[in-house]
C-alpha cells in the first residue's frame, strides 16, 4: 500500500500553479491534522486493506508540505503507524521549498520519520525565480541541501522546470550544471505549462507572456535526457531520472498501478478499476469534516478500454515500456523507423524521442 497525504498551504502562488492550494499567512497545523487524522480513520473499514498490507511509500506533497509544523507531520506519521504497519524501509518523502528548511526543522523532519525530501529548486536563475513568483532565491538553494545532508537526508531530489519564454534568458544548461554539482540522488523535470486558470494564463491571453515554441521545448528536454544518460543516470520515466538505485519507489507505485490512498484537500485513490477523489478547496474539506461529512467529492470505475489505455499510457512513459505483443507490429514498426521506440529484451521502450510525443502515442496506438 502507498500514502499520499495532500498539504495544500503555500506562502504565495506560483504564477504557473493550478493545484488545490491554500495562500495561509499562518498555516493552520491543528485544524489540518486532525481533518486528515479523521479521513485516515474512516479508510481503516475499507476493503483495501483485506489482507492487511504493509505500507511501502508516503509522500507529502502540495501545496508546500513544509509550510506546516514539522509536529503535524509527525504526529500523522505516528497516527498512520499506529493502525497500519509501515515498512521498516518505507520510502518516506516530504516535499520542501528551500527557504523553509532550517537546521531546526529539517532535523524535526528526520525525527517524525522523513527519509527522503523533494526540494522545490526549479531554477538557479534569479530573473527566472522571480517571474515564477519563487519564494525562495538561487542561494538558498545550496544552503537548504547542506542543512539536509546534515540532518541525516541520504536521498534527495530536485525539481526543475525547463521550455521557460526565451524573453527570460535563462541558461538551461546552466541550471542542469548548478543542479548536477550539488549531487543529488534524483531529479524531477517538468516542462512548463500553460494552464487557463493561472496568472500565467492570463499574462498569455494578454500577450505579456510568450511561452517557449515547441522546438526550445524538444531541445531542453532533449538536452536533459543526453547529459543524464551520458552521465550514468537512470532516466527511468518521462519526467524521472535517477541515481542508481534511487528511483522514486512512491511514483513508480503509481506508474504500476499499484493501490494507493491520498488524503487531504484534492487527494486521489486508486485500486485497480477504482478511483475517487476527495473535495478540492481545503476550507469545504475542513468543513465537510469537521462536521463529520464524507470528504469525497466522486468516484468512478474504469471500463476495459479506459484500463487499457491506462494500461498502456503508463507503461510507455516508464524505462520498463511495454512488453512486444501489446501493440500492433505495424505500430511498433512504424514508431522505431521514426526513431520513437525500440524493442530489446522482449520489450517496446520509447525513446526520449518517443516521450515527447507521449500523449498521441498512447491515444494512437
Amino acid at each position: 500500500m502507498h500514502l499520499y497525504v495532500h498539504v495544500p498551504f503555500c506562502a504565495r502562488r506560483c504564477l504557473y500553479c493550478d493545484f488545490a492550494i491554500a495562500v495561509r499567512r499562518a498555516v493552520p497545523t491543528d485544524a489540518y491534522v486532525d481533518a486528515v487524522a479523521r479521513e485516515w480513520q474512516a479508510w481503516q473499514a475499507h476493503p483495501a486493506w483485506i489482507g492487511s498490507p504493509t505500507i511501502d511509500t508516503v509522500y507529502f506533497g502540495g501545496g508546500t508540505p513544509s509550510r506546516l509544523d514539522p509536529s503535524g507531520i509527525a504526529r500523522l506519521l505516528d497516527r498512520i503507524g499506529a493502525d497500519r504497519p509501515i515498512a521498516p524501509s518505507a520510502e518516506i518523502t516530504l516535499e520542501a521549498n528551500p527557504d523553509d528548511v532550517t537546521p531546526e526543522s529539517a532535523a524535526a523532519w528526520v525525527r517524525a520519520g522523513v527519509n527522503r525530501v523533494s526540494l522545490g529548486t526549479q531554477s538557479f536563475d534569479p530573473a527566472a525565480l522571480a517571474w515564477m513568483h519563487r519564494t525562495h532565491t538561487a542561494e538558498q538553494v545550496p544552503r537548504a541541501v547542506a542543512i539536509l545532508r546534515a540532518a541525516g537526508i541520504a536521498n534527495l531530489s530536485l525539481d526543475l522546470i525547463f521550455a521557460l519564454p526565451s524573453a527570460l534568458g535563462r541558461d538551461w544548461r546552466r541550471d542542469l550544471d548548478a543542479a548536477l554539482a550539488l549531487a543529488p540522488e534524483h531529479l524531477s523535470l517538468y516542462g512548463l505549462t500553460v494552464e487557463p486558470h493561472t496568472p500565467l494564463g492570463r499574462w498569455t491571453i494578454r500577450g505579456d507572456a510568450v511561452p517557449a515554441t515547441d522546438d526550445a521545448y524538444a531541445a531542453e528536454f532533449l538536452d536533459f535526457a543526453g547529459r543524464l544518460r551520458a552521465e550514468g543516470w537512470d532516466h527511468y520515466e518521462v519526467s524521472n531520472a535517477a541515481r542508481p538505485g534511487f528511483r522514486s519507489r512512491h511514483n513508480f507505485a503509481y506508474w504500476a498501478r499499484a493501490p494507493f490512498i491520498g488524503m487531504g484537500p484534492s487527494a486521489h485513490s486508486g485500486f485497480g478499476n477504482r478511483r475517487r477523489w476527495n473535495i478540492r478547496e481545503w476550507e469545504a474539506y475542513r468543513a465537510a469534516s469537521a462536521a463529520g461529512r464524507t470528504v469525497v467529492a466522486g468516484e468512478e470505475e474504469l471500463g476495459p478500454e479506459a484500463l487499457a489505455l491506462e494500461e498502456v499510457y503508463l507503461g510507455l512513459r516508464t524505462r520498463e515500456g511495454l512488453p512486444a505483443g501489446r501493440l500492433e507490429p505495424a505500430v511498433v514498426t512504424r514508431w522505431e523507423t521514426e526513431g520513437w521506440a525500440e524493442t530489446a529484451g522482449g520489450r517496446l521502450r520509447l525513446t526520449p524521442e518517443g516521450w515527447l510525443r507521449l500523449d498521441a502515442l498512447a491515444v494512437f496506438s
